[in-house]
């Protein structure tokens, strides 16, 4: 082994490059080797070289690499950094600390608010959409009876100007509209001037309008205009008729805001209970935001306010016969919304428009009140006569 390698200064005695060594066997003179203990010394262990990258190799300047237990060429197996980058240091072992080090602070995550009920609607819009129409109403009614009547006619055209534009654009239904805003206005007055018969005879004669409107378009789909036209004039103002036949008499009026409480009462009992406590679907296949819990708020809201108005209100009328009538109120107003929701679902809409904001259209105001309009009618004539 070469002791050049060693990195000891050069002393008395050292041979450069050019020398000759000495002999075989000899202790080498020098301050690290004396010749009266060079005998005694045991000479150290070669340790076979561990090859790096392939075997020994030159230094490229002559000196051979050494190897042993103090030069150590293989990089330690736990040394993180010799392994890839063979320039760091070899000996260097990195600090490992005991303790793990914390983990970095995690923002807190949100936690799940538990979901409120929502009315689906603007319920300050709605109500006070609500107010003002009440208003309107109960000022024609108890002003000028014909003003009222005048009211209902705006509220038919509308209603079916309503209807028919969504079968058009959602069925390419295409009933007629001109026959039916006039008919409909007509039904309503004749049912006001001239009872039943009149509002029978105006139906008759919209029906007729209808069919021959119809014939100065191409024939393709007449049945399916002219059947939307006729539902479309039974549906919005014949029954609306009813309503003018109440006002007919002495008392028409109290009769006509004893119908429309009750069926304001009932909707709004309907939607307080059934958003409380509502949790048994009534018709999920039609409705889904109706409960039978909102159906018995609705039946006993207005058998409730169908008592007191009977009672005092409606003149000759009994309390027992506001339950009757509370309870048939709630029945009609709540099949009338069934009917529409089931046809804003065959058209795939949710409201028939947009004209009252949290209200939606006409229609979907009219849609309980058309229904109970008979019912009411037919329910007072029974129990305190036409008047």
């Amino acid at each position: 082994m070469n002791d050049s390698s060693w990195g000891a200064p050069p002393q008395a005695g050292y041979w450069g490059p050019s020398d000759q060594g000495p002999a075989q066997g000899a202790a080498p003179a020098g301050p690290a080797y004396d010749a009266h203990y060079a005998q005694q010394t045991r000479p150290m262990p070669v340790v076979p070289d561990v090859p790096e990258h392939g075997g020994d190799q030159d230094d490229g300047k002559g000196a051979a690499r050494l190897s042993g237990p103090l030069f150590r060429d293989e990089p330690f197996r736990d040394d993180p950094y010799r392994g890839e980058n063979p320039s760091a240091q070899p000996y260097a072992e990195v600090p490992q600390n005991p303790e793990p080090m914390p983990d970095a602070p995690q923002p807190a995550r949100p936690q799940p608010q538990p979901q409120k009920k929502s009315a689906g609607r603007d319920l300050g819009a709605a109500i006070g959409v609500g107010l003002g129409l009440g208003a309107v109403i109960v000022a024609s009614l108890f002003v000028v009876k014909a003003v009222f009547v005048g009211v209902v006619a705006v509220a038919v055209v509308v209603g079916l100007w309503e209807l028919t534009k969504r079968l058009q654009e959602r069925k390419g239904i295409r009933a007629p509209l001109v026959p039916l805003a006039i008919g409909g206005a007509a039904m309503v007055v004749a049912g006001y001037v001239r009872g039943a018969e009149g509002a029978w005879v105006a139906m008759a004669l919209t029906a007729l309008a209808i069919l021959v409107w119809r014939m100065t378009e191409p024939p393709e789909g007449y049945l399916k205009d002219v059947t939307a036209g006729l539902f479309a004039a039974f549906y919005v103002p014949f029954l609306a008729t009813f309503v003018a036949m109440m006002l007919m008499a002495d008392d028409g009026a109290r009769r006509v805001l004893v119908f429309l409480v009750l069926t304001v009462v009932s909707d709004t009992g309907a939607y307080a209970v059934g958003w409380r406590f509502g949790r048994t679907k009534l018709a999920p296949r039609i409705s889904p935001g109706k409960t039978r819990e909102g159906l018995l708020g609705a039946v006993a809201f207005a058998m409730a306010a169908g008592a007191l108005c009977m009672q005092f209100v409606i003149d000759d009328g009994t309390w027992w016969q506001g339950l009757l009538l509370g309870l048939a109120v709630a029945v009609s107003a709540t099949l009338g919304d069934l009917g529409e929701s089931m046809i804003k679902r065959d058209l795939g809409i949710k409201d028939m428009g947009t004209l009252l904001p949290g209200h939606g259209g006409i229609m979907d105001r009219l849609d309980s009140l058309l229904p109970t309009a008979p019912v009411v009618w037919l329910l007072l004539v029974i129990f305190v006569g036409s008047g």
